[in-house]
Order: structure tokens, then sequence, then C-alpha cells
């Protein structure tokens, strides 16, 4: 982990208070190539969407796979505010992203929804690695954790 990883991670944090602010769950994610360019960024629309598949991980997927050659895809590093979920970690692998780093884990949002009584995950919370065996995974960040602990509480009030 270092300054540039960090940076990314602190806009993943600022698209997730985005989404709160728009009333989805706090959630925001940015593709960065194997040269250090944005490729892309996103936050998550399920709430506002309708839709409960719009996860920004999902979205940045999808958009690789259309719009770059594996290799690139395989060179490039998806940065994000939560762990991925089971779903998004499974499109990551199927699109042949690479490295992926994320600011809290599934199991701190597990436990912080519990804490404030908000209903459980529709999907058991898994771990990167079981979903996509061998992508390299870097979290939680403990610098971060404040950050988006305070936005999961703004996202699900008691």
């Amino acid at each position: 982990m270092n300054e540039i990883d960090l940076r990314h991670l602190r806009r993943c944090v600022e698209l997730a208070a985005e989404a709160v602010e728009a009333g989805d769950d706090p959630f925001g994610s940015v593709l960065v190539g194997a040269d250090g360019t944005v490729l892309g960024e996103g936050r998550n629309h399920e709430t506002t969407s309708g839709d409960p598949t719009r996860h920004p991980e999902i979205d940045l997927a999808r958009w690789a796979a259309t719009h770059l050659p594996a290799e690139e895809r395989a060179a490039a590093t998806l940065y994000t505010s939560g762990e991925h979920c089971p779903m998004c970690s499974a499109a990551h692998g199927w699109a042949g992203l690479g490295r992926i780093v994320y600011a809290t884990s599934a199991a701190q949002l597990t436990a912080w929804r519990a804490e404030l009584g908000a209903p459980a995950s529709p999907v058991r919370p898994i771990p990167i690695q079981e979903v996509v065996p061998g992508v390299q995974v870097e979290g939680p960040v403990p610098e971060l954790e404040k950050d988006v602990r305070a936005l999961v509480r703004r996202s699900f009030p008691k």
C-alpha cells in the first residue's frame, strides 16, 4: 500500500459519500490502468435506480470487458471503498480484471450494519479470494475505517 493507492481509495470514499447523499448505499470505486491513468469511476446506484445489481464494481467490470483488451484488464487495479460482495467478485473474475484494493472489509460492514440494526445483506459475505482464486487483494486500510464507518452510519440510521 502506497500513497498512490491511498489517493485512489480516498476518491472511492468521496464517491461513496456521493452515493449516500443521493440515497444509495455507501460504495464507490475507481478503475486504474497499469500506467496510473484513471479509466473510470462510479458509485453505488442500487437504490436510486431500482436495480440491486448496480454496484460500481460491476459497472466498471462491464465497462472494462467492453472497452479494454484482456491484457489491459489484467494489469488494471480496481480500488473500492468496501470489499466486493460475491456478485461483484464474480464480475471482476469474469472480466479478467487485476488487483483489488479495498478500504474496508465485508466483515467490518457486516458488523457495523448489525450494530445499527440494519437488515442483513441478502448475500453472504464471502472473501474475494474464495470467489476469484489467485486475484491479488489488499485491504482493509485502517486509516480509512473511520470515514467509511461514518458513511455506513449515515446510510443505515437506527
